[in-house]
């Protein structure tokens, strides 16, 4: 729906009565089931200046502070010169290389970025951002499964880098590999709390295996962490309903539409809910109001369908009068009268997992 990617996920409503006919509903009567998966890779960053002694040939030093300043400057021309006069001087310095690596990557040079890195890894093996910043080059050319190697060193050289562990859970979660990754956002949430697209990945990954009360707790703390996700409003309210919380579902609906007045899909859920829990009266105004939304944003496709529903559920609660008979007819025990059939049932279907 919307610009969003959305997949949806059919619920079964049971057996709504109306009268006097059956409102013959569109079989998309569904909920939204959305999801995504946030990719924030984290940038090498910078050291104000160098600790201590970088190097004991005084030029090769001068250089490479002279490098650090106009780096942290954004000078990075002038930068990339400093530091490769400071290794004429001296060929170890690793800060150096990753220095040069920071600058070639920022220029997507990543081939030439990775060789510096190694090169610096190779004068000092404990240069974690060295492998993390190699896994986010290796990731950027596609190679997935040689940054997956690269963010697991960095990790080894230090088990507290929590942007390595997030793009560790993101590469795994990506592959499918879905409880290594759950394992990964944990790890990531733990070492960086307030890190919502980890708590939100947590969750969209416990749902994917199955975990209905874990994601649930995971997208309501990815909710505290940011009260504006459309997201985890919207995958909240459908966990909630698969466990039969309607009313549950409805609140995080009403909870979600204050937070983002313009997102069609919050009014639309909230509207089926309400619908398949028998108030129509409720479920068409907020119809209504995501087929003001989506013309809003010039869904005209997604308004007309809203549209028709809207339609078929005020027929149904305002029927036309019928025009009085002119003579009063013989009830035949051989007639039957079909609008005595008043259930609606949308149809149920197996559950979709979303798309990333």
């Amino acid at each position: 729906m919307g610009n969003l990617a959305y997949k949806y996920l059919s619920i079964n409503t049971g057996n709504t009565h109306m009268s006097p006919k059956p409102l013959q509903l569109q079989p998309l009567l569904k909920l939204c089931f959305a999801s995504s998966i946030f990719l924030l890779l984290t940038l090498p960053g910078s050291k104000l200046l160098a600790g201590g002694l970088v190097s004991h040939n005084l030029e090769a030093a001068s250089f490479f502070q002279i490098g650090v300043t106009r780096y942290n400057r954004h000078d990075l021309k002038d930068a990339e010169a400093a530091f490769r006069h400071a290794l004429e001087f001296d060929p170890n310095i690793a800060d150096a290389r990753s220095y040069l690596g920071n600058i070639l990557l920022q220029q997507n040079r990543w081939d030439l970025a990775i060789q510096e890195y190694e090169e610096a890894i190779k004068l000092n093996p404990k240069l974690s951002d060295a492998y993390y910043n190699i896994g986010f080059a290796l990731q950027q050319k596609g190679d997935k499964e040689a940054a997956i190697t690269a963010y697991r060193q960095a990790l080894v050289a230090n088990p507290q880098m929590a942007t390595a562990q997030y793009n560790l859970a993101v590469l795994l979660d990506e592959r499918g590999q879905h409880q290594e990754a759950i394992a990964a956002y944990q790890k990531a949430t733990e070492l960086d709390s307030n890190n919502v697209n980890a708590t939100f990945n947590l969750a969209f990954a416990q749902q994917q295996e199955g975990f209905i009360d874990a994601a649930i707790a995971s997208y309501q703390q990815a909710l505290n962490l940011d009260p504006s996700n459309t997201l985890a409003y919207n995958n909240l309210g459908s966990l909630l309903i698969l466990q039969g919380k309607a009313d549950q579902a409805i609140k995080v609906y009403q909870q979600g539409i204050h937070q983002n007045p313009q997102n069609p899909s919050l009014y639309y859920n909230l509207g089926v809910t309400l619908y398949n829990q028998g108030d129509l009266k409720s479920a068409n105004k907020y119809f209504k109001h995501a087929v003001r939304v989506y013309r809003k944003q010039g869904d005209t496709e997604q308004a007309g369908k809203v549209q028709q529903m809207v339609q078929q559920i005020s027929t149904a609660l305002n029927p036309p009068k019928k025009a009085k008979p002119s003579q009063k007819a013989t009830p035949s025990a051989n007639n039957s009268d079909n609008s005595t059939n008043n259930s609606v049932v949308v149809p149920v279907s197996t559950p979709e997992m979303p798309s990333k």
